[in-house]
């Protein structure tokens, strides 16, 4: 199945590198992160297009074939632009629609915060003060399963990380992880942000956006990438750092999913 959406060509071609299985069924592909069931967009189906009338159910029975352990529900739509999900919403999934922004440039934040220290995560507390800011970011998330990804994230991007792909990065202020933000090849041309995160009380102080840049810039340079590639909420905060920064909106991408 040739994936047309950026955002999930590369979004898949990391979960490959890092370990995850991915079966072609043709019409869909079935993606599955055991070393991480509670990734919600480490196990999912990514449709080629949305089901015919009448097919959500059998989207959803699908999906409980093939993760009959899976505490959530979690399809993806192959494609560029905004498309029609309003039966599969009526079946009960969320929707999520991002845009996908690049860049093959970066400039400087109007407001740099130069107090910090900007350097990969390396020592075990380093990692260890990465799980606790993900906590910290999403307080309403249930612990022990949010406990559980980002243990299984750390080490999806330790292992991207020890194979030369890329890195994750902080923002410390002395040896306190404030702001983090990872950034990984996919290919020959692309690299790939992964969730940006900033502690709650160290917001709006410019750390994100410098973290950003200079995580770019390490990117083009060291990393040799020609394509940034970024995907947001288009109704959040942060887009607009992004566009500060350089990053332009390509294409949109929709996610649904359901927790059970």
């Amino acid at each position: 199945m040739h994936l047309r959406s950026l955002a999930f060509r590369t979004h898949v071609r990391l979960l490959e590198l890092s370990g995850s299985e991915v079966e072609d069924r043709g019409t869909h592909l079935v993606v599955r992160t055991p070393a991480n069931p509670a990734y919600h967009w480490g196990s999912f189906l990514l449709l080629a297009r949305p089901p015919y009338p009448g097919g959500a159910r059998e989207v959803l029975a699908a999906f409980d074939a093939e993760f009959p352990q899976a505490r959530h529900r979690a399809v993806g739509l192959d494609g560029t632009e905004p498309q029609d999900v309003t039966e599969l919403a009526e079946a009960g999934l969320r929707v999520d629609l991002g845009v996908v922004m690049t860049a093959a440039a970066v400039v400087e934040p109007a407001r740099p915060a130069d107090g910090a220290t900007y350097r990969p995560l390396e020592s075990d507390d380093d990692w260890e003060q990465r799980v606790d800011l993900m906590l910290a970011s999403n307080p309403g998330e249930e612990r022990e399963g949010l406990l559980a990804f980002a243990r299984g994230k750390v080490a999806q991007e330790k292992a991207l990380a020890e194979q030369g792909h890329g890195a994750r990065w902080g923002a410390f202020e002395t040896d306190t992880l404030v702001s983090t933000a990872g950034l990984f090849r996919t290919d020959d041309t692309n690299a790939r942000f992964q969730s940006v995160e900033t502690h709650p009380d160290a917001r709006r102080r410019g750390y994100a956006g410098t973290l950003v840049h200079r995580l770019a810039t390490h990117g083009l340079t060291d990393l040799g990438a020609s394509t940034l590639v970024m995907v947001a909420d288009p109704d959040g905060e942060a887009i607009g750092v992004y566009r500060a920064l350089g990053f332009q909106v390509v294409e949109h991408v929709t996610e649904l999913s359901q927790s059970r």
